[in-house]
């Protein structure tokens, strides 16, 4: 009996040893790809970072909290702030004014070509900030929505609402000096900021709207009141031709910026929002994206 006994253990043993090896087998097999993808992506950039926006988890992080200028990624928070503007009409009319024609100019900047004496409505200078990352546009809703008596009052008053909206959003590595990005020294960000807010920005119908539209035709009033169309404005986010599932955010540049890019995507009902700051072209800035997007995936 007591063979027998043993030999019923024996195999016992045997059994669970070999199912256990085989639990453990598959188990290895099937970890091997969730390792694979979980590997962290290197990327040029200098700062960097991913969340699930569905929750805000961190997918990734590189330098995510050191604060680096932000280029035109800073008209996340300019857009922000005209929609969240009370009673705000899309369809109102602002007259472009020669300060800020002259003002582009001066700064050789990013330009929406947008035509001193147009009447053109705000929902159009939201596409022209955002998509061909105008600076004109950008200049014209500041002094539309600041308050005050003269244009650098009303300047001065918009900057400080954006500035209030990052404090409201706890970007504590935040501040602006500037209505577009070019900033005067005090104009900076971080990956982690930069992704909350364009997280929270895209709660809004109307900014999802034209963050992920690829080309916009604005047709507007000019001063004799005829029609004009304006040349096609194309949206400088080139993730959203070359990356699927792309829904967005904004591009940005500069002499101390580099080359940055705040970036979204949908698969399969799931949304990863990130940021990536001071890479060192405008192609290496999309592929850093590219690595950050499917690695946030690949972990959700």
């Amino acid at each position: 009996m007591k063979n027998g006994i043993s030999g019923i253990r024996l195999s016992r043993a045997v059994g669970v040893a070999v199912t256990t090896g085989a639990v453990l087998a598959s188990g290895a097999l099937y970890a091997a790809p969730a390792q694979a993808a979980a590997k962290a992506p290197s990327i040029v950039a200098k700062g960097g970072y991913v969340m699930n926006n569905a929750n805000g988890k961190s997918l990734f992080t590189k330098a995510a909290d050191t604060r680096r200028s932000t280029g035109s990624t800073t008209k996340i928070m300019t857009a922000k702030v005209v929609l969240a503007q009370k009673n705000l009409n899309l369809d109102s009319k602002v007259t472009i004014q020669k300060a800020y024609s002259d003002y582009i100019v001066s700064k050789n900047a990013s330009s929406a070509r947008l035509i001193v004496g147009d009447k053109v409505t705000v929902r159009q200078l939201l596409y022209g900030l955002m998509l061909p990352s105008g600076c004109d546009a950008a200049y014209a809703l500041a002094d539309k929505f600041g308050s005050g008596k003269t244009r650098s009052a009303r300047v001065k008053s918009f900057i400080g609402k954006m500035n209030a909206e990052a404090k409201k959003l706890g970007l504590k590595n935040t501040h602006f000096d500037s209505f577009d990005g070019i900033g005067n020294g005090k104009n900076y960000s971080t990956p982690r900021d930069l992704t909350k807010l364009a997280s929270s920005a895209l709660k809004n119908s109307t900014f999802r709207s034209i963050v992920k539209t690829k080309k916009y035709t604005a047709k507007t009033v000019t001063k004799t009141g005829s029609t004009r169309t304006m040349s096609p404005w194309v949206n400088t986010n080139t993730l959203l031709s070359s990356y699927s599932g792309t829904i967005g955010v904004k591009t940005g540049s500069g002499p101390e910026a580099k080359y940055c890019l705040v970036f979204a995507a949908t698969r399969n009902g799931r949304t990863v929002v990130g940021t990536v700051l001071a890479s060192s072209s405008a192609a290496q800035r999309e592929k850093d994206a590219k690595k950050l997007l499917s690695h946030g995936f690949g972990k959700i």
